[in-house]
């Protein structure tokens, strides 16, 4: 990697889409956050979410359709990419993936199918046959969205003793214990949010006690507290994304915590804005600051720099990418223009 604070980050696409977005793209940084031209570095159908091993060594795909699958690609020293393997997600249009601290495994969420699915990690990042798989089951109020279950991330915690899993079709998030020894999962808790929340994201603090989950159908963020011995959550606050007086459709996305563990910031597409909210208030109550327009049109992912100082917006109906300063009171500056990229809805920012 450069050593004039450069870095590289990775935009997962859909391939399938109008613009014709070729596979996984990249782009570089500069120190203070600013984009230059993307490009093509691997071909792969509909790459919708992007995950890094723990080394750096090896970057993870799905491929969001019906017969779903995760791809294993080779991270060249020029941040080019060659595809290792694949693997069936066993499940349909797959959306999200994430690599156990030990980066052992990867922990893949089915969405339409509404599963999850583990598959072990060899050495130089192959991927082998999955180890194990777990079926939700339920439904919500929500007959178009909520018909059956839609899981819609999975994740560990920090310690890696446990694995989180959103459900938007059942609003529920699910905790599971995790066996690294042989990658199986086993249920410990079901929380259930409100009826026709949609939870689709969870972040967690950086303090480890708490998480915030993003509601995707309520448009809204509900802050838990978090025991990490257990992995129970225990829900407290929520609060709009939106302003009161919108009344027009709209679907959060994307939540991300500062390294800081002072803010919290949530996308929202519709109202095409970044709600700004404050985890560090001097009374300790998790509040909304503003709503900043995103600039871009449907802004489905977000993510932070490897610093934290700056927050990167993905435009997959404008089909580009916005970079904004985050100042010391969650004040976001759009940095210079947004940059064209065809229907990023993934951005993977990496060291």
């Amino acid at each position: 990697m450069p050593d004039n604070g450069e870095y590289r980050i990775y935009l997962g696409a859909y391939t399938s889409a109008e613009s014709a977005a070729g596979g996984i793209r990249l782009a570089i940084a500069d120190a203070d956050g600013a984009l230059r031209c993307t490009e093509s570095v691997a071909e792969a159908s509909d790459p919708s979410f992007l995950a890094m091993a723990p080394d750096g060594a090896t970057l993870f795909a799905v491929s969001e359709l019906r017969q779903g699958r995760v791809i294993a690609f080779k991270v060249h020293d020029d941040g080019t990419l060659t595809e290792l393997n694949s693997q069936p997600s066993l499940g349909a249009a797959p959306c999200h993936l994430s690599v156990h601290p030990s980066g052992k495994y990867l922990l893949t969420a089915n969405y339409q199918s509404g599963n999850l699915v583990v598959h072990p990690i060899a050495d130089g990042g192959v991927l082998r046959e999955p180890c194990h798989v777990v079926q939700h089951s339920g439904s919500g109020p929500n007959p178009q969205r909520q018909e059956g279950p839609h899981t819609h991330q999975v994740l560990p915690d920090p310690s890696g003793r446990h694995v989180l899993a959103v459900d938007l079709g059942t609003d529920s998030v699910y905790a599971y214990d995790f066996d690294v020894d042989s990658g199986h999962l086993a249920l410990k808790h079901e929380v259930p949010l409100r009826a026709g929340a949609g939870p689709r994201h969870l972040a967690f603090h950086p303090d480890g006690e708490r998480a915030y989950v993003i509601n995707e159908l309520a448009s809204s963020i509900t802050e838990f507290g978090y025991d990490a011995d257990t992995g129970v959550l225990e829900p407290g606050r929520s609060l709009s994304t939106l302003p009161p007086d919108y009344g027009r459709p709209n679907l959060a996305a994307e939540i991300v915590v500062t390294p800081d563990g002072r803010f919290v910031f949530g996308s929202n597409r519709g109202h095409d804005s970044i709600a700004v909210f404050r985890a560090d208030s001097s009374d300790g109550e998790f509040r909304l600051v503003d709503i900043r327009p995103a600039v871009v049109a449907e802004p489905r992912h977000i993510a932070l720099s490897p610093d934290g100082r700056v927050l990167f917006v993905a435009g997959q109906r404008s089909n580009d990418v916005q970079a904004f300063d985050i100042a010391d009171n969650g004040d976001l500056t759009p940095l210079r223009e947004p940059v064209p990229t065809p229907t990023p809805v993934c951005i993977l920012p990496v060291v």
